[in-house]
């Protein structure tokens, strides 16, 4: 009756997350039972119970696609996550390590010996291989390299040579290529011969005897033409192209923007190299929004939320050293006004809404640039009238919230002219962050970093710091 209870509750769990972790639960409950009664750890795996609840999870992990386990690993302490991957099958563990995050990947190739990395390389196609490779061995890629096809060997070099960022590291050699003077029936012929299209083919591509680009046929064209048509009256010339050393965001854009499933990828010549489909392409996308995330918050790299103490100190210390030493300076502008506080302590209690304003102000705008400019929607000539507007849009909302907050002022302490100082400095404040905001990530874009690296950090401080030295500054002018 036990037996039958526990599994309907297992059945009633809301997700495979849930599920695996119940499982955990219950085997390591069991685990520690059985330590309590001083029995071995042979004893513990022999245990009826241990290998049902074995037999159990391994039943799970066999129905979840690589992605689901990548996502269930993701979210595993490290001792709970190592036995999951321990019972993973071979042949999903190089699925699995592409889905998972650089740092759950590291632990987990960590736990894997040379032959077991090789072999998970086999069922992988040349462009995943070259995505895995800075994080294998490099004892390991030489063993995959003679394990290769010389033609895979070639691409998987092909692939490795291209920057990371680029169209070329996006790109995919499974492509299937056709002549234009053959008819739509030789096509089908061909088609029906092989054993499965590769993934998201939406279109074929129609060369010339050099392996040149012409034109594209649409896999729904051949479906609904006569047979006896030529390839050359069906295809369509107007296509999107893309080089490898193109920017690989440049790319998304245009998936984005056309609606794309996949699109050519050739050389200077017109040759045809391989392509890009929409799936690396939203990978692409959601890999760069985490990382811009993490940037903007002042962490150097993606954190495993089971990492080390010493391991996420490392990751996080350099932007709060830097948040360090910009609290000091705000410290000491306070510093400098001590007298104008001491005199009017309401000025204390007033200083933190500024500043929260204003850094608030900032993150709005950085958040819309960092954006703009990944969608390289900013040129040279527009970056002035982009200031200008959002100079222009802080000040409506200094004025209006300046308005509100200096109104409450004056009715809280009864000093009128304590309210219009707070008008003023929240204008002024919102105006510095409006600036500052367009700035500080434009000029990152110029020195060659990424725009959003400690925008966040660097707008607060700013802010902060800006924020009271205009407050206290009116204040000893207007007040004291």
């Amino acid at each position: 009756m036990t037996k039958a209870n526990n599994k309907d509750k297992t059945e009633n769990l809301q997700t495979p997350l849930q599920q695996i972790t119940y499982l955990l639960r219950k085997y390591r409950l069991v685990e520690g039972f059985v330590h309590l009664q001083n029995e071995s750890d042979q004893e513990l795996a022999e245990s009826s119970v241990q290998k049902q609840n074995l037999a159990e999870l391994q039943s799970l992990l066999d129905q979840l696609h690589p992605a689901d386990i990548a996502h269930i690993l993701e979210a595993l302490p490290l001792e709970d996550r190592l036995l999951v991957w321990s019972m993973v099958k071979a042949e999903y563990d190089g699925d699995v390590l592409l889905e998972a995050s650089d740092a759950v990947r590291e632990t987990l190739i960590t736990e894997m010996g040379n032959n077991e990395l090789v072999a998970a390389t086999e069922y992988l196609d040349t462009n995943e291989i070259a995505d895995l490779a800075p994080d294998l061995p490099q004892v390991v890629m030489d063993d995959v390299f003679q394990s290769l096809p010389i033609a895979e060997r070639q691409q998987l070099r092909a692939a490795m040579s291209y920057p990371e960022d680029s169209v070329g590291a996006l790109m995919d050699f499974d492509v299937i290529t056709i002549r234009e003077d053959v008819r739509l029936e030789v096509v089908l012929r061909y088609l029906r011969r092989l054993d499965e299209l590769p993934d998201h083919t939406d279109q074929l591509f129609v060369v010339d005897r050099n392996e040149q680009l012409k034109g594209v046929l649409l896999i729904n064209k051949i479906l609904v033409s006569d047979p006896d048509m030529l390839v050359a009256d069906v295809m369509t010339e107007e296509m999107i192209t893309l080089h490898p050393d193109d920017v690989a965001q440049q790319a998304a854009n245009a998936f984005e923007r056309y609606d794309l499933v996949s699109a050519s990828v050739i050389d200077a010549h017109g040759k045809v190299l391989g392509r890009v489909t929409v799936n690396v392409v939203i990978d692409f996308i959601r890999e760069k929004a985490e990382n811009e995330a993490l940037n903007l918050a002042g962490l150097k790299e993606e954190e495993d939320l089971f990492a080390p103490v010493l391991k996420s100190v490392k990751n996080r210390w350099v932007w709060l050293a830097v948040n360090l030493v910009t609290a000091f300076i705000a410290s000491r502008v306070i510093g400098v006004f001590e007298d104008s506080i001491e005199k009017l302590v309401a000025l204390a209690a007033l200083m933190p809404i500024i500043a929260g304003i204003g850094g608030n102000s900032g993150n709005q705008t950085i958040t819309m640039i960092v954006r703009a400019l990944a969608l390289e929607q900013i040129s040279s000539s527009s970056a002035w009238k982009l200031i200008a507007k959002e100079i222009g849009v802080s000040a409506v909302n200094g004025f209006i919230w300046g308005t509100v907050v200096g109104l409450f002022t004056y009715i809280i302490y009864g000093n009128p002219a304590l309210g219009l100082v707070m008008t003023l400095a929240m204008i002024l404040n919102l105006l510095l962050a409006a600036l500052l905001g367009v700035l500080i990530p434009l000029t990152l874009r110029k020195l060659g970093r990424d725009p959003a690296l400690g925008s966040s950090v660097m707008i607060t401080a700013v802010t902060d710091s800006g924020g009271f030295f205009i407050f206290l500054s009116l204040a000893t002018i207007f007040l004291l």
